[in-house]
């Protein structure tokens, strides 16, 4: 009984045996159409978006979250000077810092508001407490530090107006004498954490440049911010009194410059672009300048009052150009997907590396 395939001849089957067939010449990206050896099917493809959409989504950031970033650091750093100035017996000093904390606390948390859009949103991030997300952590770190920086200013106030602040005699003696010290120590305590918790929030996300210098981050924002509070103070301190904000803003400085340099060049080099090229690298190149600049002047004319406000000035100006740098890489970051695909192509080139290492394959 005859069967249907019989006849059947495979027309590749002449080729694979060097027999007869006529060859047919290849054409260029054909691949294994036309039969003559087999290759992938799609050819490499240059990746640029998924629908015309980009692949990680820009965070709906704008400017305000620069000053809030800028301003969480010089609060904390403030509320630690406040606090040595307390204990080191320094008054000018711990007035000045106490009512910087403060004042740059209720700054960043109006700049915070602008950028919610509602005040009431800010209030919607206190319905839980999630300690599984840095952003609600940092809500409820920034309330509590600025209730016991309010506090611990409230003293610093009362004595700046006479003590003519409408309290009672036995509230103003408790305030002055128990609450104000308790609630500097607990400020400068929550002032370390207020100052890195959005270097931790940027590592948390999804974008490539913040992501990648994850562990960078919070080095390089606690350094800006001992910058910036001790540059502060040095402004508004009589050099007398000023000497821990002088340590606290050389050592800020230097720390500073090491931690963006060990950030770049530890980071590959296509994730480390986005912090050179563009308005970030402009701000970064001369947030570095003002850094330099405030540290050098802070060690050679930081006991002289102009000197030590000139280099003040720089390293506040320098604390927040480097913030504002961080924030414009991220957001540049997401509009090239080369930024997020061939990072994700050599990690998982090492995976696989590693991998065949440990199998012996």
């Amino acid at each position: 009984m005859s069967n249907q395939f019989d006849n059947y001849r495979d027309p590749v089957e002449p080729r694979r045996r060097g027999g007869g067939g006529k060859k047919k010449r290849r054409r260029a990206g054909a691949g294994a159409m036309d039969g003559s050896r087999e290759e992938r099917m799609v050819p490499d493809m240059q990746f640029e978006s998924y629908y015309g959409k980009p692949v990680v989504k820009a965070p709906p950031w704008e400017w305000p979250i620069g000053a809030y970033l800028f301003l969480g650091g010089v609060a904390g750093g403030s509320s630690l000077l406040g606090f040595g100035a307390q204990l080191t017996g320094r008054p000018r000093l711990r007035r000045n810092a106490r009512l910087a904390a403060i004042t740059a606390a209720g700054a960043g948390s109006a700049a915070l508001i602008v950028d919610l859009g509602r005040p009431e949103r800010l209030l919607n991030m206190f319905r839980v407490f999630k300690l599984s997300s840095p952003m609600n952590v940092g809500s409820w770190l920034l309330a509590s530090f600025s209730t016991a920086a309010a506090l611990a200013a409230a003293a610093e106030a009362d004595d700046l107006t006479g003590r003519r602040l409408p309290l009672p005699d036995a509230l103003r003696t408790v305030t002055h004498q128990a609450a104000a010290p308790a609630a500097g120590a607990l400020a400068a305590t929550l002032g370390a954490p207020l100052a890195v918790y959005t270097a931790v929030l940027f590592g948390d996300t999804a974008n490539p440049a913040w992501n990648a210098a994850k562990y960078h981050l919070p080095f390089l924002f606690v350094s800006s911010a001992s910058a910036a509070s001790g540059g502060l103070a040095m402004i508004t301190t009589p050099v007398e009194e000023a000497g821990p904000a002088r340590v606290l803003a050389a050592v800020g400085a230097v720390c500073d410059i090491t931690a963006t340099k060990v950030m770049h060049s530890q980071l590959d080099d296509v994730s480390v672009e986005p912090y050179h090229h563009g308005t970030a690298g402009r701000l970064l190149t001369w947030a570095e300048r003002l850094v330099i600049a405030g540290g050098v002047g802070t060690l050679l004319a930081g006991r002289h009052r102009v000197g030590a406000a000139l280099s003040g000035a720089a390293l506040l100006a320098g604390s927040a150009l480097t913030r504002f740098g961080v924030l414009e890489a991220g957001l540049h970051s997401v509009t090239d997907p080369r930024y997020v695909v061939e990072p994700q192509k050599e990690r998982l080139a090492r995976r696989a590396g590693a991998d065949n290492i440990t199998t012996g394959r």
